[in-house]
């Protein structure tokens, strides 16, 4: 049985195959400062300013100018355009008692999945000075780079999370009574 749920950004958050309940779930998502309606108006007043300063030059006799303008605003909007496309990636990781899967969409919507055992998974966050740390799942002497789209803050907040989980799951369940 497969059950899909999406995200608010209508991404497919997690595939599941099985029934195990999830012990922990997150989708890992890129940040994006700028809305639809917030890149619409960017893209408008740029276009405006481009015309007005465009209109300007021809008027002073500089025509071919105006060309280039359009052709900033051009630039301009194929560059978020691929910025956009790039924020469709995402990464959900599923922790049961199982296993830890992760699944990665990319950009162009191929995906890849890894599953872990989460007794033996260790989860690595390398700090250096530069504040370029890398968030590694290892286990068996392979490692999965995640969360690589986040911030450094972020990867840090998410590993503790995540470290928690697996921790809690490790735990022995509480011994039941037998003395009735």
């Amino acid at each position: 049985m497969k059950e899909q749920k999406l995200n608010n950004n209508g991404h497919e958050a997690s595939t599941r195959e099985s029934t195990d309940p999830s012990l922990f779930d997150a989708v890992l998502e890129p940040h994006r400062s700028l809305s639809r309606s917030g890149f619409l108006t960017l893209m408008a007043a740029i276009v405006a300013v481009s015309f007005a300063a465009g209109i300007a030059f021809t008027f002073m006799g500089a025509w071919p100018v105006f060309g280039f303008f359009g052709l900033d605003a051009a630039l301009i909007f194929v560059a978020f355009k691929i910025n956009y496309r790039s924020a469709r990636i995402y990464e959900t990781i599923r922790l049961t008692e199982e296993n830890l899967t992760v699944v990665r969409v990319n950009a162009s919507g191929r995906v890849q999945r890894w599953s872990f055992q989460p007794y033996w998974l260790k989860v690595d966050i390398e700090i250096s000075p530069r504040q370029d740390n890398k968030l590694m799942l290892t286990s068996h002497g392979k490692s999965l780079v995640i969360g690589s789209f986040l911030s450094p803050d972020e990867r840090l907040d998410f590993a503790r999370a995540l470290e928690t989980a697996l921790y809690k799951l490790r735990q022995p369940p509480p011994a039941s009574s037998a003395a009735e």
